[in-house]
């Protein structure tokens, strides 16, 4: 069989794609879209790009826009977009993470491929094996085009559904404009479709197909799509109930449907029943590891759609600690807010009566390094005894990271003059120090940035397995009038795999609402750093808490009279240390209600006045 490869796919395509082309469907070096539907190599390299849209959540600074990070490179493009977003200061013609006409023009480019792939001419020698392939690339790029309309219904609920390339005419503009379809007509639509292929694509692919849409991806994106339409941004919302089309349609539902939930639930159960994946826990007694390492390797055990990555360690280089001899760059401080969602060993909150948890002293003991189990002293109580998760997941003060060949554990706090005396330091940016914590989450231990060894071999999960148990767990839980084994069994499935006690545990574990909370930091933590939290706490209506006010790091850069009030030598690392371990704020940042949805952009309502605005702009 003919091994078309995903990572072929990427190699041909790796270019940016021009939000500003519209109807550019067509690869700049061939004249038409009959160059491309008249030759089946140029037609699977059609199918490749549209791949190649898929999100690509590695690279992406989400993470920057909520409360898990802050963004500290202060002249880069991607944090001065972040503090927009942070600070409230993104508009209608100014939203970095948008992309409305962008993946439009994807829509544009699957609409045509589904279209005309049944036309495209096939060798005879090779008529046997399209007959395979052929249907199958249909169902993938109508699944490509379903996973589009969903990255536009999540950032603006109602968008219009344009399925053929003749809703949009590039000769006349005029004549082909469009209204919104309403959020339930675009929910049908994608889960629809989603329906339609599932069957049409294989349970599984072989080696060399990696990476290519499977019956689990298709349900899996029809299960996160009913669950986003049951949450209470589009379930019912008061805020939206005046939005409506020029003809008076109404494009978000004012009534709650609690069947929503159901539904969601039932569509998560249908991944889980293929009894494809299993979640990966392959080093029972390593919770630190178990978490880690499907992070940073190519294993399939638990995900479901990967977004195929070439070999890079850009983002080790990235992520990585400053000082020598870890020489990375820092990118990301996760916020203190952050810090404190990590439960204790035992299964408490760090908040809750008998939790144990202690911001006072010390300990000393043992801590996974990556590659073994090191000895550590001087670590602070607020890092001792905590979820397996935070250890595999964030660079604190004292751990320790391939320590035989560092050599020395991670240094954030101030010590020395600062600026190149501590791991906190950004290269060349001078006071832009992560101020207390760094992400470890997907860096690979393999890889040893001062040797210049490693070569950085991950995907990125689109889609994988401990977040449909999640999103199932969620749905029955708001489905039902309080929690039953139905939604503790597949959260403590999850819980489980890091060595981490079964719900309930406190008593409004066994309420709805104290079920809700539990199951919300779940997929805070199980999911960080992958670009859920952004979208969950606008699902949920909680941004405009916790996304607004202050936000918090620790006190990486003290007073000249705080460090003299140690009795210490004020340029020693104890004094720093001394001084360290205090939230400070960071930021003040702002949430509006209008923030929940993303505006339709101006310039396009100035092209096409059937559309109308989203709530607040």
């Amino acid at each position: 069989m003919k091994k078309t490869t995903i990572l072929l796919f990427a190699a041909m395509l790796a270019g940016s794609v021009s939000c500003q082309k519209y109807l550019d469907v067509v690869p700049a070096e061939y004249s038409s879209a009959d160059d491309v539907y008249n030759n089946i190599n140029l037609t699977e390299q059609a199918l490749a790009r549209m791949y190649n849209a898929l999100p690509d959540e590695m690279t992406a600074y989400y993470t920057a826009c909520t409360d898990e990070t802050y963004h500290h490179w202060f002249d880069n493009g991607e944090a001065i977009n972040a503090y927009k977003y942070n600070l409230g200061s993104w508009s209608t013609n100014d939203n970095p993470l948008g992309n409305w006409s962008g993946r439009y023009q994807d829509i544009r480019r699957a609409n045509i491929f589904i279209e005309r792939i049944n036309n495209v001419p096939i060798p005879l020698n090779r008529a046997s094996y399209y007959e395979i392939w052929k249907p199958r690339y249909k169902a993938e790029a109508r699944f490509l085009r379903a996973m589009f309309y969903f990255e536009l219904f999540k950032r603006y609920g109602a968008v219009p559904i344009l399925t053929s390339a003749k809703d949009v005419n590039p000769d006349n503009l005029e004549d082909t404009q469009v209204s919104r379809n309403s959020v339930d007509e675009v929910v049908s639509f994608i889960t629809s479709e989603c329906d339609a292929v599932a069957d049409a694509l294989p349970p599984t692919q072989e080696a060399a197909q990696t990476g290519r849409i499977t019956k689990g991806a298709a349900l899996s994106l029809k299960a996160r799509t009913l669950l986003y339409n049951a949450s209470p941004l589009f379930n019912g919302n008061p805020l939206y109930s005046n939005i409506r089309n020029k003809d008076g349609k109404a494009l978000f539902s004012a009534v709650y449907d609690r069947e929503k939930w159901k539904k969601a639930a039932d569509a998560a159960k249908a991944v889980i029943d293929l009894g494809i994946y299993t979640l990966y826990s392959p080093f029972p007694n390593n919770p630190v590891q178990n978490y880690a390492a499907q992070f940073y390797t190519r294993d399939y055990t638990e995900t479901i759609l990967p977004r195929i990555m070439g070999n890079s360690v850009t983002i080790d280089a990235n992520q990585l600690p400053n000082g020598a001899p870890f020489k990375g760059s820092g990118k990301y401080t996760p916020l203190q807010q952050f810090i404190d969602s990590y439960e204790m060993k035992n299964g408490y909150p760090i908040t809750a009566q008998g939790s144990g948890y202690n911001n006072t002293g010390t300990w000393s003991g043992q801590l996974w390094d990556g590659l073994k189990f090191q000895n550590v002293t001087n670590i602070s109580n607020m890092y001792k005894d905590r979820d397996p998760r935070f250890y595999a997941s964030i660079f604190f003060q004292y751990t320790v990271w391939r320590f035989d060949a560092m050599k020395r554990p991670v240094r954030l706090a101030w010590f020395g003059s600062g600026n190149g005396q501590t791991d906190g330091w950004a290269t060349g940016k001078s006071g832009t120090n992560p101020l207390g914590y760094n992400v470890r989450k997907f860096l690979s231990p393999d890889y040893d940035r001062n040797a210049n060894t490693g070569t950085g071999t991950r995907n990125f999960p689109l889609f994988r397995l401990a977040e449909v148990y999640l999103n199932y767990a969620e749905a029955m839980n708001e489905y039902l009038d309080a929690p039953d084994q139905s939604v503790y069994q597949y959260l403590n499935m999850v819980r489980a795999r890091v060595s981490m006690p079964a719900l309930p545990i406190l008593a409004d574990d066994q309420t709805k609402n104290g079920m809700r909370k539990r199951i919300q930091n779940e997929r805070r933590v199980e999911l960080a750093f992958e670009s859920h939290r952004f979208w969950d706490v606008r699902r949920w209506l909680i941004a405009k808490t916790v996304d607004k006010g202050e936000v918090h790091t620790l006190n990486a850069r003290p007073s000249a009279a705080e460090l003299a009030a140690t009795g210490l030598n004020v340029t020693s690392e104890a004094a720093g240390v001394a001084v360290f371990y205090k939230p400070v704020v960071i930021q003040t940042r702002n949430f509006d209600d209008k923030h929940y949805l993303m505006p339709i952009p101006q310039t396009e309502i100035d092209k096409d006045p059937n559309l109308v605005q989203n709530y607040g702009w």
